[in-house]
């Protein structure tokens, strides 16, 4: 296996989009519309945004790469919490947001998902990060207990906008 995790850099972004079209809308809660899903890939996930992502000083993107084939991304942001329902329950300070954990459905249950969580979680350390928060639907059961294994904590809750709909999702802290 020619698998490595490194660094994104710009010449990534459109693999990046890709890779999010399929891997975004697996952990969206079942009832979420097609429409709401679409709205929010051409947002926040788009090629255009993931290089503005990767231009920005304060974010780290990680790429799961197999010989040019982008197979799981995790996007880390060195930002203290802007939504205050977040701040509030954050205990671990600086804290770095994993805004992004996403495996292509093709690589689920081989270990790929551990690999990029515990690299992220060294980035983050090495990059003087006290915490890791993330927000997770409260419906996505198979990505809670994927956090629970790595060491997150349930700590509160905080809304999300998902295209013209609010969900919910479980705050969740991991002490570095």
């Amino acid at each position: 296996m020619t698998e490595t995790i490194r660094t994104a850099t710009s010449n990534d972004a459109g693999k990046l989009a890709e890779l999010a079209a399929v891997t975004f809308p697996l952990a969206c809660p079942p009832g979420s519309s097609p429409e709401d899903i679409q709205a929010h890939l051409e947002k926040h996930l788009s090629e255009a945004r993931f290089a503005e992502y990767l231009a920005d000083a304060n974010i780290t993107i990680l790429v799961l790469d197999d010989a040019g084939q982008l197979n799981g991304y995790t996007m880390l942001i060195a930002k203290p919490a802007s939504d205050p329902d977040v701040a509030s329950v954050l205990s671990a300070q600086p804290s770095t947001e994993l805004s992004k954990c996403y495996v292509h459905p093709e690589h689920h249950g081989h270990g790929a998902a551990a690999r990029l969580m515990k690299a992220s979680l060294a980035d983050a350390a090495d990059k003087g990060a006290a915490g890791v928060w993330l927000g997770v639907n409260s419906q996505n059961a198979k990505a809670i207990r994927f956090y629970e294994k790595n060491g997150f904590e349930r700590v509160g809750t905080k809304s999300f906008q998902l295209g013209n709909t609010v969900e919910h999702d479980f705050v969740m802290e991991y002490a570095v």
